[in-house]
């Protein structure tokens, strides 16, 4: 059996807990470089930004950046990792459709397949640099304490939620955020959870755009039986009326 097929599959007679902890050191080592380089960028905007003539206006765009990230870690995971791009023969979607069927669709899918898999629960520096590389000069045609601070925000909100999504498959932290975030993204992982919970730091833009797991799920998930029974009852006794 070749390196590669044993992170994809848990060879027979290997416990779980001992396979979990080699995924898991593989993702940390893919992580670790993508850390490095948008904490140094964030950082170095940062000391440029407290060295202008408004840093206080700096700062609050790099706060303004923390919810844009949210914003866009919803919209990529909805529509770019969970969407399905059908190679297409129209001229005009031939090249992008290609290209989106070859490296976008099997991107997340596998992760969904085999969710301790190291090499598919977070990105790597490769990822998105193209992009980044556009991004960041062009942010500088604007003040150091606007623009390029939002976008350094937004990297370092890209970096916080690729630990926050290692830390839920591999770790039990006990904060009442991680407990509601494992619930939350592993619920997401179930056949029935699949097409919600798109969130993955937090469920906030689910309830903004009704992609929220079901009121009776989520009492389930995160309230009491107690609760989730009493409001089933609830449910059954107004349908018969």
């Amino acid at each position: 059996m070749t390196s590669d097929q044993f992170v994809q599959t848990r060879p027979q007679g290997v416990p779980f807990a001992a396979y979990k902890r080699q995924q898991a050191a593989i993702s940390r080592h893919r992580l670790y470089p993508l850390t490095a380089f948008y904490t140094g960028y964030s950082v170095l905007t940062l000391v440029l930004a407290f060295r202008s003539a408004h840093p206080f206006l700096g700062i609050a765009f790099y706060l303004a950046g923390i919810p844009v990230w949210t914003f866009v870690e919803y919209l990529s995971h909805r529509f770019v990792l969970h969407g399905r791009f059908k190679k297409s023969q129209k001229w005009y979607k031939k090249w992008y459709k290609s290209l989106a069927n070859k490296y976008l669709d099997p991107l997340h899918w596998e992760h969904h397949e085999r969710p301790f898999d190291g090499l598919h629960i977070n990105g790597s520096l490769k990822d998105l640099l193209p992009l980044f590389v556009v991004a960041a000069p062009v942010s500088f045609l604007f003040p150091v304490y606007t623009a390029p601070l939002l976008l350094a925000a937004v990297a370092q909100g890209y970096i916080a939620e690729e630990w926050i999504h290692h830390s839920v498959h591999y770790y039990n932290f006990r904060s009442p955020y991680f407990r509601y975030i494992k619930k939350h993204h592993f619920y997401h992982h179930t056949s029935q959870g699949m097409t919600r919970g798109f969130g993955t730091t937090s469920g906030m833009w689910d309830m903004v755009f009704g992609t929220r797991f079901p009121l009776q799920v989520r009492q389930r998930m995160y309230g009491s039986a107690r609760r989730a029974t009493e409001t089933a009852t609830l449910n059954t006794n107004t349908r018969t009326r």
